[in-house]
């Protein structure tokens, strides 16, 4: 099933609902989780003032949730339009996640953001992707060793199987009630 698309200006349009905001390289299945995420309708709009197109929509996940694809960034330093729509969707709208998708084939490019976006004082869920393609290739992934170095929690997926994603869910309902609970200490 093809997602439903619909094109408008995007400012935020659900103020009221907590957001869940995609990053990543291109090519690492952000938009397959956000299909998951989902379901089949979205909307495609462009970031005020500029031509980057960002995709939204909405998920339950205990309640109603906003979730943003961001265009492929590879730093929080941008060089390309894409990259500072991204970095101002992030730094701007304060998300209540943010899922960084990376390729586990490609692990220690990847992580250089993961460690950008957490220095950046973000509420980040490392998403590590395709575990499938890196298992065929016998790249082996220690969930607790990058949890424990990182100090967020890591989520093992392979979003074209599916596998992972229910887990993935359930990873951000549990971060997210964490941290309100951290914050009201």
């Amino acid at each position: 099933m093809r997602p439903v698309k619909h094109k408008e200006s995007h400012k935020s349009s659900s103020h009221n609902l907590k957001k869940i905001v995609l990053v990543g390289t291109p090519n690492v299945g952000k938009s397959v989780i956000f299909n998951f995420l989902t379901g089949a309708y979205v909307t495609v709009s462009n970031y005020p003032g500029t031509t980057v197109e960002i995709s939204s929509g909405k998920t339950k996940i205990e309640e109603t949730w906003e979730v943003i694809d961001t265009p492929g960034m590879y730093s929080l330093l941008p060089i390309t339009e894409e990259e500072r729509v991204s970095r101002s969707l992030l730094l701007e709208d304060n998300p209540e996640v943010v899922l960084h998708i990376i390729d586990a084939k490609n692990l220690e490019r990847m992580l250089n953001l993961t460690i950008q976006l957490i220095e950046a004082g973000l509420p980040v869920i490392l998403v590590i992707n395709m575990i499938d393609e890196a298992d065929k290739l016998g790249i082996k992934v220690d969930h607790a060793i990058l949890e424990s170095l990182t100090g967020i929690p890591v989520v093992a997926t392979s979003a074209t199987s599916g596998y992972g994603l229910n887990m993935l869910k359930k990873t951000i309902w549990d971060y997210y009630q964490n941290n309100i609970r951290g914050k009201q200490a």
